[in-house]
């Protein structure tokens, strides 16, 4: 396909990201919000529906529609999210143990628990509060959304399995922004949890994954380097999509969206070790970029450079390590003091638009010595 060449219409394009993937295992696609990213989806998952069979498990804004709340406003006690089991994403579900599946992958980004109820097809939650159990709460919509999340990872897993014989139907998936309203350092936990999961060698799954959120595509792209990358845009003239291959190590300008985030997380003295993750995949794109083979060439001006040795050693060893959704580790005074040094100097020498930075005296920005 040339770059730009249009696509009629959704269904057009759902075709060719399959036919893509008769060759690929995953495809990435960014877009921004209005450019139809779950209809696409609901398109894709059409184009492999005959009869009654399907090969698409998907994952958009009809699969949290699946699951409602009942309140219980009479009593005011039973509060329960409920499932809808008409639709076969809980097909066979009930016989499989998802309390177990899911609970492992839920620990990793919340403190509440939960029982599903395969007779009334309903899920309570409750949390531990001063040592006691409170059962039956209503957790919040963030909460529920990962909640949500956690039970189509298991699913996935589920789909994966070559025993499972009720899912054997899967043949792709489609995801679609899962991450809508996390912050950055969730984004880059739930990417790099999914990319994990989608990597394993038992994997024999084709997958979709779109998003209007930057940093989540961004680390999917450095995680799942396989990956075939595209924008996707409407036409600006004669209709239909626009679908651009992105075909460098770094999606268009996700970089220097990460590095304003950088910079405005260490003004506001809100750095987090996660925070020399994105440092490190900034430095090792600009050192690509110009050409040099380790991302320390971006820090240390010369070979006696004590300074710039021991900046490359501390990213290094803490740009390594699990992420941890539910509990971001907040960095030590003395690693957020090295972290402005080493992004403050390396804005000196590489210059970015200064129009990215607030304009401030430089100790004042970001806490410089």
């Amino acid at each position: 396909m040339k770059q730009g060449q249009p696509l009629a219409d959704l269904a057009t394009l759902a075709k060719y990201l399959r036919a893509e993937l008769e060759t690929k295992k995953a495809i990435l696609l960014y877009a921004y919000n209005g450019t139809g990213k779950t209809r696409l989806s609901m398109a894709f998952k059409d184009e492999g529906k005959q009869d009654e069979t399907r090969d698409t498990l998907y994952f958009n804004a009809f699969t949290e529609d699946l699951f409602h709340w009942n309140n219980d406003l009479e009593g005011d006690a039973d509060r329960r999210l409920l499932l809808n089991k008409t639709s076969r994403f809980f097909q066979g579900l009930f016989e499989l143990e998802m309390d177990n599946r899911i609970r492992p992958l839920l620990q990793r980004y919340a403190d509440f628990d939960f029982r599903i109820d395969t007779v009334e097809s309903a899920v309570r939650f409750s949390r531990v509060v001063g040592g006691q159990i409170i059962d039956n709460i209503k957790v919040s919509r963030g909460e529920e959304n990962i909640f949500i999340w956690c039970f189509f990872l298991a699913v996935v897993e589920l789909a994966m399995d070559p025993e499972i014989e009720v899912y054997q139907w899967v043949k792709y998936l489609y995801i679609d922004d899962p991450i809508s309203s996390l912050d950055e350092h969730n984004a880059i936990a739930v990417a790099n949890h999914l990319a994990q999961l989608l990597k394993r060698q038992d994997n024999k799954l084709k997958t979709v994954i779109s998003t209007h959120h930057t940093l989540f595509f961004n680390v999917l792209c450095n995680e799942m380097g396989k990956a075939r990358k595209y924008v996707v845009n409407k036409h600006p003239i004669g209709g239909g999509y626009l679908l651009r291959p992105e075909d460098g190590d770094t999606p268009f300008f996700h970089h220097v969206a990460a590095l304003a985030e950088l910079y405005q997380a260490a003004r506001e003295d809100r750095l987090f070790t996660h925070h020399f993750n994105m440092l490190r995949t900034i430095l090792e794109k600009t050192a690509s970029f110009h050409g040099h083979k380790n991302f320390s060439a971006c820090i240390k001006q010369e070979e006696d450079d004590l300074d710039g040795i021991l900046h490359a050693r501390l990213i290094n060893i803490l740009s390594h390590g699990n992420y941890s959704l539910y509990e971001p580790q907040q960095m030590l005074d003395e690693n957020k003091d090295y972290f402005r040094k080493i992004l403050n100097d390396f804005l000196s020498r590489y210059p970015f638009n200064p129009e990215l930075f607030p304009q401030a005296p430089e100790a004042e920005i970001i806490g410089a010595p």
